[in-house]
């Protein structure tokens, strides 16, 4: 519980001292969500001095982005990325906040609320937000044990646990909470199967044909999905152990998560007597059937809707704030959209896409191949309904036509191609397209936030994407607008954009750019001095700044910093890929791929020693060995090394594989020497750290076997000799390379690639792999630094091979110097003597 600057009155639990004298109206508001704290923040825009206020919340939190539990259940944010509204907000605004403690009753008669605690606790308006509460589908097994929703951060944080432990999970419902919990277990390592009782998945966002789509997604990512499938029981003995469908099917399961739908949260306001429907009834101001009672969020039915948008919910809470400050302002239901990252993968939506209507008419657009799908259902001339998926950048757009009621009859040929490709008459312009929306097209769905208001807040001075978000919060949450909020900052501001301005982390003002600049500028050698000189907020910073300052350090002084080994991440450190069980891989270099009898005996000979349970072919045509406890690895490190096998940084962000295909000296198609160059380039530069992991790879004809095209520094073998490209990437989110340059000789290729690898390692930020720096900077500045500048490409090229004469020792070795080290110290606080006559 938390009282913030709260001491009751002697025989009262009304607050006190602090109020006493007061005559500002007194807002309790029940409910520390999304909902509740936008409503006080609405509030607070218009009269922040009118109401005293406090705020009751059910969790021990402040109040954060629910929307943004996938991606801490995912492991792609930590909570604290997601919390909306700090301690600081409150207490700067006058708000006394009362956590872990939730409302338990209302008593209208006498104007007060109890807590669960038994606080009393007057008030002159009372807004309930308590949002909505998870269907739990009442079948044998439900209270297992090992069932959970999936709706606050207590339940993320049982899903971790589970996660931890490895294993099954089963997902019961594939709407959009039952797909991220999904991607985010089997992101976690988890065996995941989604059961969704109908025959789509999101079937309330998404027409058969995309949900299709999806399907096959999220499939091909390793998850298994049943549609159709009717769940008849979880069973288990005292704990889950899986669920077993009506007909008949078993799916083992240690973890069963219940995502199958929300209802509004109305047990409060049905027992105080307030008038509730599908929700607690409210009018055009949010106003209850009690006067004196409001309610926002997705606990409110207005005009017979309940939502569970957060569009919707914004607007309620303007709607809310005008009411309390007298201003006319009334809430009125109109079309939403859906805009979402579904696993990773883009989906919208708007309006009617049943397409039952009558006169209604179909324009699709599908490229199965590149999982592109568009659908717009038009009805005399004016878009009702839209589905897109794979590509949603035109959803504002649909949306805005959609609402307005537009005819697009004139657009009707072009229509299915974009905005940009309609507005130019088949050019496609994207500023164009953007600077066409009408000011009062959404721009970010999570918050709300119109194009007219970004345009506000940057001409209120907001001049970067950091400051658009913490002025309006556009692009703050799920970040799939950030594309429109920086062309719209492009749009105004053209070249005076504070480009890359996003800081480092919550301990500085500076950028990662200006860090870099500044530590080269100022001569800086160590962590504490950067921190000192540039007034880091945190004197021993954080887990996001630590390893970015570790790296630039070790890029501007090769030979003279020493690595600070605590400032890198745990695999960094042990020199060997972390497991979720707790053990650790261990992945010894093959130059190009290739391996020996030796090399091989040597694998054997640790896997049988130490008993690893698994070997493993890497993609990267490499030997990954599984299950090594921590303690043998700096045995396994030496047996290894024995046989003459260094490190293959297969943990660190640094160069991982070269991958090679057996080119012209066994091939009948090769035209090179692929396999030779391979072992050349991994020679050259293994050991170099980077600012995120690094593949090359080396084909030896353009049939391109080592999938050359999808790697960061990637070499094509041609008759005339060899085609280099760059900035590829072959994760989630798949990239092509782009062409750097053809060049006729081996030392050539040699050349170019040290280069490009200085430049990226000078001048990318830290944890920013080639393909988005190339997508920043572009392919035109990196052909100039390096195809066009010789003298430059030869500095890169020299400051590249000059740092690797520091970077190839082998991390392996070094460390179990300092483990026997260590080990050696620890023992001579024992047996000092006993030690000096060993040495």
């Amino acid at each position: 519980m938390d009282f913030q600057d709260y001491q009751p009155r002697e025989g009262t639990d009304e607050p006190a001292d602090r109020f006493s004298g007061d005559p500002r109206e007194h807002l309790v508001v029940v409910g520390n969500g999304m909902a509740g704290c936008r409503a006080v923040e609405e509030l607070l825009a218009r009269d922040a001095g009118r109401y005293r206020i406090t705020i009751f919340g059910a969790e021990p939190h402040v109040n954060y982005n629910r929307i943004m539990l996938s991606p801490v259940l995912a492991g792609e944010k930590t909570f604290d990325e997601i919390i909306i509204n700090g301690r600081d907000w409150y207490r700067d605004n006058g708000i006394t906040l009362i956590t872990d403690d939730p409302i338990v009753s209302i008593d209208r008669a006498s104007a007060a609320v109890t807590s669960r605690s038994g606080r009393t606790l007057g008030y002159d308006r009372l807004l309930i937000a308590t949002g909505s509460d998870p269907f739990i589908i009442p079948v044998p097994g439900k209270d297992l044990p090992g069932v959970v929703s999936f709706r606050d951060m207590k339940d993320v944080d049982t899903m971790l646990a589970a996660a931890a432990k490895g294993g099954a999970a089963v997902v019961i419902g594939g709407g959009l909470l039952g797909l991220e919990a999904a991607h985010g277990l089997a992101l976690r390592g988890m065996n995941v199967t989604v059961l969704h009782l109908p025959g789509s998945l999101m079937e309330r966002q998404l027409d058969e044909a995309a949900g299709w789509l999806l399907k096959t997604a999220l499939e091909e990512r390793g998850q298994t999905i049943l549609t159709g499938a009717d769940t008849a029981e979880i069973y288990g003995d005292g704990k889950v152990e899986g669920v077993r469908l009506k007909d008949g099917r078993e799916i083992p399961a240690s973890l069963v998560v219940m995502a199958v739908g929300i209802r509004p949260s109305v047990a409060l306001a049905r027992e105080a007597g307030l008038e509730v429907g599908r929700g607690i009834k409210v009018d055009d101001h949010m106003v209850t059937s009690d006067p004196s009672i409001l309610a926002v969020g997705e606990c409110a039915e207005h005009d017979g809707n309940v939502y569970g948008l957060v569009a919707p919910l914004w607007d309620m809470c303007r709607s809310f704030a005008d009411g309390l400050t007298g201003k006319a302002n009334p809430y009125r239901c109109s079309a939403t959209s859906t805009k979402l990252k579904v696993a990773g993968l883009d989906v919208f939506s708007a309006g009617d896409f049943s397409g039952v209507g009558g006169g209604c008419e179909d324009i699709v657009l599908r490229d199965a191949s590149r999982g592109i799908y568009k659908r717009l259902v038009l009805q005399d001339d004016r878009i009702i309904g839209a589905v897109l998926y794979g590509d949603t950048a035109d959803g504002s757009w649909y949306f805005d036509l959609l609402r307005k009621g537009e005819c697009v009859a004139d657009l009707r040929d072009v229509l299915i191609f974009g905005q940009a490709f309609a507005s130019g008459g088949g050019a496609a312009d994207p500023k164009a397209a953007v600077a066409a929306l009408s000011d009062d097209a959404e721009i970010c769905g999570c918050n709300g936030v119109s194009k007219g208001q970004v345009l506000s807040s940057i001409a209120r001075g907001a001049h970067s994407l950091d400051a658009v978000r913490v002025t309006c919060k556009a692009s703050a949450s799920c970040g799939s607008c950030t594309g429109l909020v920086e062309t719209l900052l492009a749009i105004t501001l053209g070249d005076d954009v504070q480009a890359g301005s996003k800081t480092m982390c919550k301990c500085t003002t500076f950028t990662h750019d200006d860090v870099r600049r500044e530590i080269v500028a100022q001569d800086m050698r160590s962590i504490p001095e950067v921190m000192q000189k540039l007034h880091w907020s945190t004197p021993d910073g954080c887990s996001s700044c630590r390893p970015a300052l570790n790296y630039y350090l070790l890029c501007a002084l090769p030979g003279e910093y020493i690595d600070d080994q605590q400032s890198r991440f745990v695999n960094e450190r042990m020199h060997a890929n972390i497991q979720k069980d707790g053990t650790y891989s261990v992945v010894p270099r093959m130059w190009g791929g290739l391996t020996n009898p030796r090399e091989l005996r040597a694998i054997a000979d640790v896997v049988e020693k130490y008993n690893a349970p698994m070997v493993k072919v890497t993609g990267g045509q490499r030997l990954d060995i599984f299950g090594i406890r921590k303690e043998d690895l700096p045995a396994v490190w030496a047996d290894l090394n024995a046989a003459g096998m260094v490190s293959g940084h297969a943990y660190g962000k640094s160069l991982r594989t070269v991958k090679t295909c057996v080119g012209s000296e066994w091939c009948r198609f090769g035209t090179q020497d692929s396999t030779g160059l391979g072992v050349r380039i991994e020679r050259m530069t293994w050991g170099s750290w980077m600012p995120h992991k690094f593949k090359i790879a080396v084909s030896g004809c353009p049939r391109n076997c080592a999938e050359a095209t999808i790697k960061d520094f990637g070499v094509v073998c041609l008759d005339s000799g060899y085609e280099l490209s760059v900035g590829g990437n072959g994760g989630i989110k798949v990239r092509a390379t782009d062409l750097l340059c053809r060049v006729a000789t081996e030392q050539e290729a040699l050349d170019y690639c040290a280069a490009f690898i200085q430049l990226y390692r000078e001048e990318a930020r830290y944890l920013e792999r080639t393909a988005p720096w190339i997508e920043r900077v572009g392919i035109d500045y990196v052909k100039q630094r390096i195809v066009e500048d010789e003298i430059g490409r030869e500095a890169l090229r020299a400051r590249f091979l000059f740092s690797q004469g520091f970077s190839q020792d082998d991390p392996w070795a070094q460390r179990a110097e300092g483990v026997a080290r260590e080990q050696h110290a620890h023992m001579a606080q024992f047996r000092p003597a006993r030690l000096e006559e060993m040495a």
